[in-house]
């Protein structure tokens, strides 16, 4: 499979199929593709699968796309502002990602449910109870809000990032939290009570702009409605 991203901040990636290839994508993630591109909602995994897919914030049908007869290609973008990344998975190696990040896949690239592993990180870690784990071999693309930050922890290596900040991370990497300082700093520091904390080795992915925080933004620039009825007319 070939691939090409386009876009700065409200990117698209574009994969070219051959007749015997096949991927799949998060329901709606679609933009456009060729004329002899065919899909088809499936269960990918069978029931169990799907159910846990509901609970990471996917749909319970994933959409497969394969060609007819030739080779093909379709278009695959966000649901928000922002950009893309692939992750090149290979036999043994696990990638986590918040559980909206998934975009598609190729077809031997398997996407799972996994937890959180420490309670603390659960509650205020800023990723919830629920992840998105990938593994298998081949390529996978997942999207965040604002651009993206890679980098390489070596063992012991600790980086400390506002909640909800982390897109992804190898399954090698421990991921925690701890307090972002005194209580004075919790409190009007403007960073929020707690940091998560992450210890290498492996790669870690960052957006520099989360979803929740862009809504929070923006309502402040929606009109609000009035919980009273007005007239022109007296």
């Amino acid at each position: 499979m070939k691939y090409n991203i386009t876009g700065d901040n409200l990117q698209i990636v574009t994969c070219e199929l051959d007749p015997n290839e096949r991927m799949y994508a998060e329901a709606g993630a679609m933009v456009y593709m060729s004329g002899n591109m065919t899909f088809e909602a499936r269960a990918k995994g069978g029931v169990m699968k799907g159910l846990k897919r509901k609970l990471t914030g996917e749909s319970f049908f994933l959409t497969e796309f394969t060609p007819a007869q030739s080779a093909g290609y379709v278009g695959f973008g966000g649901n928000a502002p922002g950009t893309i990344k692939c992750i090149d998975l290979v036999p043994g190696k696990e990638f986590m990602v918040q559980k909206d990040a998934f975009l598609c896949a190729e077809n031997s690239v398997a996407l799972d449910m996994a937890w959180q592993k420490k309670l603390g990180a659960s509650l205020f870690g800023g990723e919830g109870f629920i992840l998105q784990k990938l593994s298998g071999q081949g390529k996978a693309f997942i999207h965040a809000t604002g651009d993206f930050v890679e980098m390489d922890l070596a063992p012991g290596q600790i980086i400390k990032v506002d909640t909800g900040s982390v897109v992804g991370w190898d399954a090698s990497v421990t991921f925690d939290i701890q307090r972002s300082g005194g209580l004075k700093s919790m409190m009007f520091a403007g960073e929020g009570v707690f940091l998560t904390t992450l210890t290498g080795p492996g790669k870690i992915l960052l957006q520099s702009m989360n979803l929740p925080e862009l809504a929070i933004t923006l309502s402040r620039y929606m009109p609000q409605q009035s919980s009273g009825s007005s007239s022109l007319f007296k």
